[in-house]
């Protein structure tokens, strides 16, 4: 779905020139941007597996921000905050000067697992270039969106010449989020105890990406999240399966059972009872041609025909099987099993309650229990989803950000598309702080494979958006709000 808005007369000089003065410098920090990314990258940041690599990327990401050239921005304003969930934040904040107004920037360092090290070209731990793009888990989500912040940055202080305030007494926050991943509960609760830290007028959650690689593209929705965590247990231990196969319950049988029905055999969509599906995408559609690519579904395989594909990946809620815990085929033994175990992930359009879709989940499930089996629910945390005012990116922000982004691309609009996925700290910061306009954008396009083996990210991607950004700063500190 690409929603178009035209930005091609709208100060179009004013944005022309403040783009034209920043990208040679952004394009001369590239260089760094690759080394700054490939010491990310190393660090193995999986926020509740590896304690020390996410302390050691924290420390870079300070050492980092307190080497920008920003006046009041040094080190004695970067604080490294133990949040509920024992995650650091970061936070750097400098003041604005007078009425001017401030911009909160947030990125995260925490990535997801690599799983298999065997189904990556190279190493997940380790930035590698190929065919134009830079691999490695985090390069795109959200490294190299933090990438973003610092190139952008520096090439304000090379403009504004040394001595300068090159933000022109713009108040500017950077939040650095360790937990993202498994939900930012820890953000969450410092958002609530400590709403002050994230004042800002404009918020820009630099954790989404383009519609296509070189299409400038801000998001106007994301669906929310809710886990269950489901566990069939039918027998004491598990039992001979040429002895009692056939007249046994068999746990791993009973889970699939209960799986499969939550989806119409017939069009492969979504089915869960007391849960509304007749959600609809008032943009324009998202090409199933150009969905089939972007996913890389194999050829004669084919995508739900319950809906434009829109309509199911941005306005409707979608259960997914993330992982079941069974005996692997590799060493499986004849027995028929006693227990079996799955984890669901729920996607909730914006306009429904995750808490009460994921309640609606328990019981479809429960409802489903072949042959009397135990069924036991456990749900996770959940995460709301998220709109801009009607729908669609509104006010000086979206204006602004927009035309500095047309012009950094050479493109004559904008799309504005949906996102599945969820950012749980959108709605939190909505609530704490509703007078500010919130932006979504970034890196992270179609091909860069975010959550799977051979993330990746196009450098080119991270110079425009950096530039963009760049020029966005200048002109809202000007602004009239």
């Amino acid at each position: 779905m690409i929603s178009p808005k035209d930005h091609s007369t709208t100060d179009s000089n004013s944005a022309s020139e403040s783009v034209e003065a920043l990208r040679p410098l952004v394009a001369a920090q590239m260089e760094q941007a690759k080394t700054d990314l490939t010491a990310l990258v190393a660090l193995p940041s999986v926020h509740g597996a590896d304690p020390e690599a996410c302390a050691e990327a924290a420390a870079t990401v300070v050492e980092l921000l307190a080497g920008l050239a920003i006046p009041g921005l040094g080190r004695e304003q970067i604080q490294q905050i133990e949040t509920s969930d024992g995650s650091t934040t970061i936070v750097a904040h400098r003041d604005a000067s007078g009425d001017k107004p401030t911009v909160l920037l947030y990125s995260h360092y925490d990535v997801q697992p690599a799983g298999d090290p065997q189904a990556w070209t190279a190493s997940p731990w380790e930035l590698t270039a190929r065919e134009g793009r830079w691999y490695g888990r985090g390069a795109a989500d959200c490294k190299g969106n933090l990438v973003v912040h610092l190139a952008s940055l520096r090439a304000l202080a090379e403009l504004a010449g040394d001595g300068a305030d090159p933000l022109d007494g713009l108040g500017l926050t950077l939040v650095v989020e360790g937990s993202e991943e498994t939900g930012g509960g820890g953000l969450d609760d410092l958002v609530a105890s400590r709403p002050e830290l994230f004042a800002a007028d404009a918020i820009c959650i630099v954790d989404s990406g383009n519609a296509a690689v070189g299409v400038p593209t801000l998001s106007t929705s994301l669906r929310g999240t809710a886990n269950v965590t489901v566990t069939v247990d039918t027998m004491a231990a598990g039992v001979h399966s040429g002895q009692f196969g056939g007249a046994a319950p068999d746990a791993l049988a009973a889970l699939i059972s209960m799986l499969s029905s939550l989806r119409d055999p017939a069009t492969g969509a979504t089915t869960i009872d007391g849960v509304d599906f007749s959600g609809t995408w008032s943009g324009m559609p998202y090409d199933e041609n150009i969905f089939r690519s972007d996913a890389g579904i194999l050829d004669g395989v084919e995508v739900s025909n319950a809906a434009p594909v829109a309509d199911l990946v941005w306005a409707r809620p979608t259960a997914t099987v993330l992982g079941i815990d069974c005996p692997p085929v590799e060493g499986a033994i004849g027995a028929v099993q006693p227990t079996a175990r799955a984890l669901i992930n729920l996607r909730i359009p914006p306009g429904m309650d995750p808490a009460s879709a994921q309640d609606a989940l328990v019981a479809h499930l429960e409802a489903r229990a072949a042959w009397n089996a135990r069924v036991t629910c456990e749900k996770g945390a959940v995460a709301h989803p998220f709109m801009t005012s009607d729908g669609a990116s509104t006010g000086t922000v979206e204006a602004l950000l927009g035309e500095a982004l047309a012009t950094a691309y050479g493109a004559g609009e904008v799309a504005e598309i949906g996102s599945g996925g969820s950012i749980p700290l959108t709605t939190v910061l909505q609530e704490a702080h509703p007078a500010a306009q919130i932006a979504l954008y970034g890196v992270e396009d179609p091909a860069a494979a975010i959550h799977s083996p051979d993330e990746s990210v196009d450098p080119t991607e991270i110079e425009r958006i950096a530039l963009a950004q760049a020029s966005f700063l200048r002109a809202f500190s000007s602004a009239d709000r």
